[in-house]
């Protein structure tokens, strides 16, 4: 079964484009059994040049349907199918990442018509769905809207269905996350593993828990586990037996729980985490003029950090970034060491002049507090709002007066706007500097999270 799909944008940078319009034909390889088509609101403008090739514009979406509204129908009229389009490749990239900030893991096989007319057609001149339609007397309407254009890809498809006798070519350009050439016991081992987000365990046959990894596609890891060369590879390829997996939906949650569960279980292929993996920390001290100065040491568990660091590149760059946005001084902040007077951004503007005394301690300390208070756990309470296992959950993770108390899956927004209801639901977990560091790591990359302070 194949969903044959065109989808239109709103343009704009890679992973930034919106959907304006898409049509999906279910097609059983003879006739189309199903169909959908709709207009959407990208909640973002639309780029001029896309409203001129296209004819959508900002107006005939404002009542349209939000992508959220849509995306059950979306699953439900590609499941069990492998997606087929013009440039497979752009549209089950922008379905993708749709999904992804919804919370929700889309994986289908794909089959590109691009690729597949290079194949089988080589004599045209050119494989644009325009061009190569007319080369064949494929009929088409509404170029450059997804109705039309998929239309047209039906027509191309069954054209190119025939063609392929041997169905040699079509199935080996079915993208599949599994590679060739896999043993047929760990091919076996990977049949019933999903590509979701979430943790996986690795078991020797007399049950020994050997390896304990988290990925945002487990089944994806897991394969470059199988046919990797490294030594620990090989190690995974001879031992393992069985594997279980569990999904989290949030990486948070995964990191969170594997930082805890290798450290509880020791499994003999895991070895980074059973130390510390952050050895470097960001401190404070006052100068002897009074202003707060930042400096990155090996982590002291006698001292309360700031923020930790799996190595002092991570850490200096952090530190420019740091300092760039709060508008500090790179020459109190370690960074600049060969200024004998202001250092280089002051130059530039980007200093208010503490490195010379220009700017006085109090002013300068108001800010490098603003920055501690931010990125300091201690004392603060809050829950992190994150994607969970499905479109309708979402995940929490609870703080609590600077202490990780847990994580829980929730559904209803008032067991997680009520802090007593949270308590109720969660899976209470252990709070140690690492987990801390993790957390602080994970809110750094990810600016768009949801966070509610109590």
């Amino acid at each position: 079964m194949y969903a044959i799909l065109d989808i239109e944008t709103t343009g704009g940078q890679y992973n930034e484009e919106g959907i304006t319009e898409i049509a999906i034909y279910k097609y059983d390889g003879h006739e189309i059994v199903d169909q959908f088509i709709s207009l959407v609101n990208p909640e973002k403008p639309i780029q001029p040049f896309v409203v001129k090739l296209t004819g959508i514009n900002n107006a005939m979406l404002r009542t349209a349907p939000k992508f959220y509204d849509v995306a059950k129908r979306i699953v439900e009229i590609t499941e069990g199918c492998i997606i087929v389009a013009h440039n497979a490749q752009f549209d089950y990239r922008i379905l993708r990442t749709e999904f992804e900030r919804l919370g929700y893991n889309f994986e289908r096989q794909s089959l590109c018509t691009v690729e597949l007319s290079q194949r089988l057609m080589p004599e045209q001149k050119s494989h644009s769905l325009g061009k190569l339609v007319r080369a064949l007397g494929i009929p088409m309407s509404d170029r450059h809207r997804a109705t039309g254009d998929a239309l047209a890809t039906i027509q191309l498809f069954k054209m190119l269905l025939a063609k392929d006798v041997e169905k040699e070519i079509i199935k080996g350009l079915i993208k599949s996350n599994v590679q060739k050439d896999l043993e047929p016991k760990l091919f076996d081992l990977l049949g019933d593993i999903p590509s979701v987000t979430g943790l996986y365990y690795i078991y020797k046959e007399n049950g020994d828990l050997i390896y304990i990894g988290k990925s945002n596609n487990i089944k994806k890891r897991l394969n470059q586990h199988f046919t990797g060369t490294s030594r620990k590879s090989k190690r995974l390829q001879r031992d393992v037996f069985t594997i279980k997996y569990e999904e989290t939906g949030s990486e948070l949650i995964a990191l969170l729980k594997e930082c805890q569960e290798i450290k509880a279980n020791k499994p003999a292929q895991n070895r980074a985490l059973k130390k510390t993996v952050f050895p470097y920390s960001l401190y404070t001290e006052k100068n002897k003029e009074g202003y707060i100065c930042f400096t990155v040491k090996k982590t002291d568990g006698r001292k309360k950090e700031i923020i930790s660091f799996a190595s002092t590149n991570e850490a200096k760059n952090a530190l420019f970034k740091i300092v760039d946005k709060y508008k500090l001084c790179q020459k109190l902040s370690g960074l600049d060491t060969t200024a004998k007077s202001a250092c280089f951004p002051y130059k530039l503007g980007n200093c208010n002049g503490a490195c010379i005394g220009i700017e006085t301690p109090k002013e300068y300390n108001q800010r490098a507090t603003e920055f501690i208070n931010h990125n300091s756990f201690n004392h603060q309470n809050m829950i992190i709002i994150d994607k969970g296992r499905t479109i309708e959950e979402h995940s929490a993770v609870l703080i609590e007066k600077g202490v990780y108390k847990g994580y829980a899956f929730f559904n209803l927004n008032y067991q997680v706007t009520n802090p007593e209801i949270l308590k109720n639901i969660i899976v209470p977990m252990e709070h140690n500097r690492d987990i801390k560091n993790i957390i602080q790591g994970y809110l750094r990359r990810k600016r768009n999270l949801k966070i509610v302070h109590f």
